[in-house]
Formats: C-alpha cells, sequence, structure tokens
C-alpha cells in the first residue's frame, strides 16, 4: 500500500469513528437510505473553489472517496481563481476584472485553459491514488455564448448544458470532475465563471443536494459564529435586513435562494469544509450551513384551525408513540406553531404557571433540515416566557439547554425554562411538571 494510500484509508477510518461519535447507527443509516433511493445523477453536486483545490487537497479527496465508497456518486465541478492569478502575473498578465468577472484575452486564454486542465488532473489524479474512480471532464458540457466581447472579451455565457459525458462517468461508477470551461457552438473555448457554470448545471440536474466547499465552513453572523440553518421561507428577509450582512455575503445567500426557487422543494445547499462534509451530509446535527426553501410556519390559537388528523400523526411519529384518546378534548391550546406541511409542530398551552411546551414534535425525514428550529423560532418571537418538560435520555436535550435559561432535573425528567421572573415561578415550573399527568401511551 502507498503511503498516499494508506493516508487516505485512516482518513476515511477517522470519517467512520467521528460519524459514529456523533451521530446515532440510525441517523447515519436513515441518510445513507434517503440519498440511495435517489438517481444517481440526482444526489449532489459539490462546488470546489480553487482555494480549497490549492489548500485543502487531501481531506477533499478522502471525503469524495469516502462517499463512492458509501455506494453515492457526487457530480464535482471546480474552479481555479488563485492558480489562474499565479500563473497570468507570472506571464506578466495584469488581471482586469468589470462587474466582478475576469476580462478574458486571447493570450489569457491559453493560460485560463492549461490552468483549468491542470487543476482538473490534479484533483483526478489525487482521487485515483486515494483509490477512488474518477473521471476528467475538461469540455464538452457547457455550450456558451460571448457574455460581451467588447466589454469581457472571452468570458461566457452558458446557453446549453450537455449531459452525456457526466452521464457515461456516472455509468461507469466513476466520479465526474469538470472544469467550468465553455466552448461555442464553433468550437472556441470560452472562460466561463465557475459559480454561474455550477447554477446552470444544478438547474439542468436538479439534484437533491447542493454542496460548495470553502475554507470558512458555513456562512457566519455578525459575531464570526457559524449559522448552522437557514429556512428561506421563514428567514430570508430578517436575514437580508440584518446590517452585518453585506458585500460578498448578501451576494452568496440571494445567489442561493435564486437557485432554490428554480430547484425541487426537497433540495437544499450547504456550505462546509471539505473535511466536514460526511458530517454534514449524514447527521441531524451536521457541520455546516444548511439552506432550505423550507416551509412556512402557520400559527393557529384553536383546534378548529388544524387538521387533527395530521398533527396526530406527527405527534405519533416524532414520538413513537400513541397519543392518549381524549388528548385533543382535554388540552385548552393557547397557540400551535406548525410547518405548512405538517413536518414539525410545536403545542402550547397556558397554565396558572405561564406558557407550558406541551409537545415539540419534528418527522424524522424533516430532521436535519433546520424545520424543528425555524418553527422553534417563529415561536420564540412571540413567547418571552415559556417552560417545559423532557426526559432524561431525549437527544433533542442538547438543544434544549442552548435555548433554555435553566434546567431542573425531576426523576426521569428534565425541566426546562426561559424568561422565569423569579425563583418562585422556578419551583411553580418543577411541581406543575412534577404532578402534570402523560399524554402518550407506553
Amino acid at each position: 500500500m502507498s503511503p498516499s494510500q494508506l493516508a487516505h484509508r485512516q482518513t476515511r477510518q477517522t470519517i467512520v469513528r467521528l460519524l459514529s461519535s456523533m451521530a446515532s447507527a440510525k441517523e447515519i443509516s436513515q441518510y445513507l437510505k434517503r440519498f440511495s433511493q435517489l438517481d444517481a445523477k440526482r444526489f449532489a453536486v459539490v462546488k470546489v473553489g480553487g482555494a480549497v483545490l490549492r489548500d485543502d487537497l487531501e481531506a477533499l479527496t478522502s471525503s469524495l472517496s469516502f462517499l463512492q465508497e458509501v455506494g453515492l456518486t457526487p457530480i464535482v465541478l471546480h474552479g481555479a481563481g488563485p492558480q489562474l492569478d499565479t500563473e497570468l502575473s507570472a506571464a506578466g498578465i495584469e488581471k482586469h476584472t468589470v462587474n466582478g468577472l475576469r476580462v478574458t484575452t486571447p493570450e489569457a486564454l491559453a493560460i485560463v485553459r492549461r490552468v483549468f486542465q491542470s487543476a482538473n488532473l490534479e484533483l483526478v489524479e489525487a482521487l485515483q491514488r486515494n483509490g477512488a474512480r474518477a473521471t476528467s471532464i475538461t469540455g464538452g458540457v457547457f455550450e456558451a455564448d460571448y457574455l460581451d466581447r467588447d466589454t469581457y472579451g472571452l468570458v461566457g455565457e452558458v446557453n446549453k448544458v450537455n449531459l452525456a459525458p457526466i452521464e457515461a462517468s456516472l455509468r461507469a461508477g466513476s466520479i465526474p470532475v469538470i472544469a467550468s470551461l465553455g466552448e461555442t457552438a464553433g468550437g472556441q473555448i470560452l472562460n466561463v465563471n465557475a459559480d454561474f457554470a455550477a447554477n446552470e448545471l444544478v438547474c439542468e440536474l436538479q439534484p437533491y443536494k447542493i454542496i460548495f466547499l470553502t475554507g470558512t465552513g458555513g456562512l457566519l453572523d455578525e459575531n464570526g459564529k457559524l449559522i448552522d440553518s437557514i429556512n428561506l421561507s421563514t428567514e430570508y428577509e430578517q436575514l437580508m435586513a440584518q446590517p452585518w450582512i453585506h458585500g460578498g455575503m448578501r451576494v452568496k445567500i440571494e445567489q442561493i435562494k435564486d437557485l432554490l426557487d428554480k430547484l425541487p422543494m426537497e433540495s437544499s445547499v450547504s456550505i462546509t469544509r471539505p473535511a466536514d462534509l460526511a458530517k454534514e451530509l449524514f447527521t441531524h446535527k451536521g457541520s455546516g450551513t444548511l439552506v432550505r426553501r423550507g416551509e412556512r410556519v402557520l400559527t393557529a390559537t384553536s383546534w378548529a384551525e388544524l387538521d387533527l388528523v395530521r398533527m396526530k400523526q406527527l405527534i405519533e411519529s416524532s414520538f413513537g408513540r400513541e397519543l392518549v384518546p381524549d388528548y385533543f378534548e382535554k388540552t385548552t391550546l393557547l397557540r400551535c406553531y406548525v410547518s405548512e406541511n405538517y413536518r414539525a409542530a410545536m403545542i402550547l398551552t397556558d397554565e396558572a404557571q405561564g406558557v407550558y411546551l406541551d409537545k415539540f414534535a419534528v418527522l424524522d425525514e424533516a430532521q436535519g433540515e433546520g424545520l424543528g428550529r425555524a418553527v422553534w423560532n417563529v415561536m420564540r418571537e412571540q413567547t418571552p416566557q415559556m417552560f417545559w418538560r423532557s426526559r432524561s435520555g431525549n437527544p433533542v436535550n442538547h438543544f434544549y439547554y442552548a435555548q433554555s435559561d435553566g434546567c431542573y432535573k425531576l426523576g426521569q425528567w428534565k425541566v426546562f425554562w426561559f424568561g422565569a421572573p423569579d425563583f418562585d415561578a422556578i419551583r411553580g415550573y418543577v411541581d406543575h411538571c412534577a404532578a402534570r399527568p402523560p399524554s402518550l401511551r407506553g
């Protein structure tokens, strides 16, 4: 075994161990089953920037090889911006951009083509050294016209995507590695912006996952903290109104929204580091930023406003237990927050001690999408005080710890709260939770 194969094997074993420690076997198998049921070309498009190729090639090849090893074949499209900057500078060609696009002269195009082919082969050969099957595709995918020859030179705008080379690679069980070079109907090579090429490829393939691999590992908030999920249906307008959303980040979010608007509801965008790709794909918690179109969150103040058959199915499926027969008759609803497709819901009641969270239910298929958090966020905007209980072994407790002001252990229960006015209120929360009868059988 060569040193590179040994390093790859060790990295792969590390990925498996990390996954095992971060998620249950049920969680991992759930995602594997979901992905493996897709048509091969609908699994994922992975966009790799040139900086990742330059700085993180080993982690990239290990993660892509791991996907192939578990029976999933991603479609990879790469850029080569930093490499191109270096080569053009060495050739004495000054970089000139207009509206963020690189002006490409005939002299520059020869270097563009060489650099992209070199970067493409470097990734393909690295994958092959690590035991993966990969195919170099540096042409024949993107048919393009001149974007504006007078302004940009030999820069193309994609007008057609030819999937034949990609499909041939997938049929052979090989990872297609695509360079973002276009060509006119007459055969003229054109420089195509990698992000624009990725968008056209995604619109043609309609994949389940679109993955942007970056050095930052996701989108960051104003404090430099990772934003783990964005539900565009409920969060887009509020997010775009934030003063710290500007420049490249603003453009990126707008581009992602425009892209997801053209894709099926189940499609999503993940932004993560190469080393964290498996965790982002195969665990509910993920590792990066997950962006979905999401579902609107509806608010009801009476049971009559809700489809109780679907609500019952949601609760029982989420908890794996049956509701007591008279649950809806005996529970006086204060507010219910439910996603429009009844995949996540919160039921709040008004007790003498304050607002009580009686049920927080999220379907297995919706876990990892950020849908539960989206429902929680809508609730939180309207609820300054709340308490609830959760069984000690509930895997959601780590989320509750982060969202609550405090927790009290009560036998098999943990009592959580936020917004409590004083210690007497907390004592009341605990007493209520201790006396509250169960509403689920078993």
